[in-house]
């Protein structure tokens, strides 16, 4: 009697090879199942089934964990170099095509931006752009610039306007703009009188601070720890326009980025420089790698400074000044 050969494997995503080709990117991505799934709008299951599937159909494997971080494989980051293009492809048809007839009289743009960037830096920008294209729905996201990475990456926004130090491999950040490090205090605090500052006068005093995540937080401990100078956090709490508020209040003083002063604030706040020991910010746009950008963004972006990803054909480029 003759041997039945084997049934042949089946797998249930195999049918459908986009889906758990787009759970491995965005999970590569984002370096989480579970970040993975609130891109996707699935249940983490769902991603996790579909990676399974991937990988006993090539049978490799293609992620493992670093940390707390899910990282491709060498296999896998060969499948995304692949892949990757394959996924925008398809998942970015409609909005190509929506381009491709409307161009820049309709569409949307959506630009993630911290409030004081929003605040501070945007308003002449987003001026120009809505009397420019008057038919595109703009839509400023207000996010940190960690939280506002993510929603790039996920493909939530456009494009990133803020401040970066670290810059992720998969991104690409462009410094246009540079604002010095200043003391922020009342006018009649005895920093404001002294002859010369240092680094353990200026940590005698209570500091208001953006909260911890934000980078300006992290800068000002980085300094202090280095130095190995003790300071302490009267307070924590979010908006340049607060922070000065509460500063001409008393109730402490700040190092903030000369980006929040305008004329106003000298009736009410004494500044000095303090560039001898705090880095200056640097300001600019954030972009994924290898992401098309839409005539919509290459617009924005264009009002921002002209040619800034110039030479990458619009994909997106530029570097970290830090």
């Amino acid at each position: 009697m003759a041997r039945k050969s084997p049934p042949a494997l089946r797998f249930p995503y195999k049918s459908d090879r986009l889906k758990p080709l787009r759970a491995f990117c965005q999970t590569t991505r984002l370096g989480s199942v579970s970040r993975a799934a609130e891109a996707l709008y699935v249940s983490q299951p769902a991603i996790s089934l579909q990676l399974q599937a991937l990988e006993r159909e090539l049978g490799v494997p293609l992620l493992e964990r670093s940390g707390r971080r899910l990282v491709p494989t060498r296999a896998g980051e060969v499948l995304y170099g692949l892949a990757l293009p394959l996924v925008e492809g398809i998942d970015g048809l409609p909005a190509a095509f929506r381009r491709e007839v409307g161009g820049l009289d309709a569409g949307a743009l959506t630009v993630a931006a911290n409030s004081s960037t929003i605040l501070y830096l945007l308003p002449k920008i987003v001026d120009v752009f809505r009397r420019q294209h008057p038919d595109v729905r703009l839509t400023l996201q207000d996010a940190i610039t960690a939280d506002g990475t993510d929603l790039l990456r996920s493909d939530a926004v456009d494009l990133v306007v803020g401040s970066m130090v670290d810059v992720p491999p998969d991104l690409d950040y462009a410094p246009v703009y540079r604002f010095e490090p200043i003391l922020l205090t009342p006018p009649d605090h005895a920093l404001a009188r002294a002859k010369r500052l240092t680094l353990e006068e200026i940590g005698r005093y209570g500091l208001i601070l953006p909260p911890k995540r934000q980078i300006t937080y992290r800068l000002v401990d980085q300094v202090f720890q280095q130095a190995r100078v003790p300071y302490t956090v009267a307070l924590e709490v979010g908006g340049w326009e607060v922070i000065k508020q509460y500063v001409a209040m008393g109730m402490g003083i700040s190092i903030v980025s000369a980006i929040c002063l305008d004329a106003g604030d000298g009736a009410r706040l004494a500044t000095r420089p303090v560039s001898e020991w705090f880095p200056a910010r640097s300001y600019g746009v954030v972009v994924r790698k290898g992401k098309l950008l839409s005539p919509q963004a290459r617009a924005f972006v264009e009002l921002i400074r002209p040619d800034l990803f110039a030479g990458r054909d619009g994909t997106g480029g530029g570097h970290s000044e830090r």
